[in-house]
């Protein structure tokens, strides 16, 4: 392990926990300006962590310890997914120890705890968005997989690292498998990251609410915790969808001018991937829960579809 590898990994580590929720400032106030608002300003989510960490937590009496260690389970969950996916470089020391199937597990553990302390402390609210929260992971997983493995196939790797190193090095060119499967992945991510139409991260409206039932007895610094963890798993899957298929701009190597020219880039990707997502989400309608099924459902045909166009056309 080289100390190039070193700076390169804690590089990608401070940047995730910084640019996560500067992502989910941006766009907050992408959506404001579409829907015609006065926009939050774009640092509104540090204030409100550094708020929420000053504050003391409130524990129901029936809380058990797993209620109090999920939110640092979650967020060390998603810290450490960040930190295995090339945002910066591909020369991470951690991202050759997992590869995107392991990925796909750390967001599942995440999920599984979360929904145990939603369900922990016994209330309606907790257990209804622990079991919508299990529905949407039961349906976006397999999805989420098929299209790793579609865009494997072409990479001949499950490793994202490697896989963005092979697309760089690849002459230019349309593979229809990736259309289908980028098609696939955005809608993945919409669900998993509780954006509309799955879910409404504004919303406490219990008929619609997932993320927020989840989390409504958190408070203070756990509160801080779960809330961060939420904008490093949008800003993860942010980066796994540019490195998979936009990864031009990351450096394939730990040298320390690379990087300042891939920190830039993905500050200007992730600027434009935050805008379209502001757009969806402006766009489109809230579906009703009965419909998040078919929707994933597609999302996995879609995927599906991917893989057989790979085989069929070989592209």
């Amino acid at each position: 392990m080289s100390a190039y590898g070193i700076l390169s990994q804690l590089l990608d580590l401070v940047a995730a926990l910084l640019l996560a929720p500067l992502l989910t400032g941006w766009v907050n106030q992408c959506r404001a300006w579409l829907q015609n608002r006065s926009a939050p300003d774009l640092v509104q989510p540090y204030r409100v962590l550094h708020k929420l960490f000053q504050k003391d937590s409130v524990l129901t009496e029936h809380a058990s310890s797993l209620f109090r260690l999920t939110p640092y389970l979650i967020f060390g969950c998603m810290t450490l997914a960040c930190s295995i996916i090339p945002m910066l470089s591909t020369e991470l020391p951690l991202a050759q120890a997992a590869d995107a199937i392991a990925l796909v597990g750390l967001f599942a553990i995440a999920r599984a705890f979360i929904s145990l302390a939603a369900m922990d402390i016994g209330t309606a609210f907790g257990s209804l968005g622990a079991r919508r929260e299990m529905l949407i992971g039961f349906l976006a997983e397999p999805a989420l997989l098929t299209v790793f493995f579609t865009s494997s196939l072409i990479t001949r790797s499950t490793s994202l690292a490697n896989m963005v190193e092979d697309t760089t090095l690849r002459a230019f060119g349309i593979y229809p498998s990736l259309a289908f499967a980028g098609i696939a992945f955005t809608m993945v991510a919409l669900a998993e990251n509780a954006r509309i139409p799955v879910d409404n991260p504004t919303t406490h409206l219990e008929l619609t609410m997932v993320h927020e039932a989840l989390i409504l007895e958190y408070s203070g610094r756990h509160l801080a915790l779960v809330e961060w963890a939420a904008s490093l798993k949008l800003l993860a899957y942010s980066c796994i969808g540019l490195a998979i298929f936009f990864p031009w701009g990351l450096a394939t190597s730990a040298v320390p001018e690379a990087l300042l020219w891939a920190l830039p880039v993905l500050v200007f990707k992730l600027a434009i991937g935050g805008a379209l997502l502001a757009l969806i989400e402006t766009l489109t309608a809230k579906m009703r829960i009965f419909r998040v099924p078919e929707f994933l459902a597609t999302a996995f045909m879609l995927a599906v579809m991917g893989m057989l166009v790979h085989f069929l056309l070989g592209a």
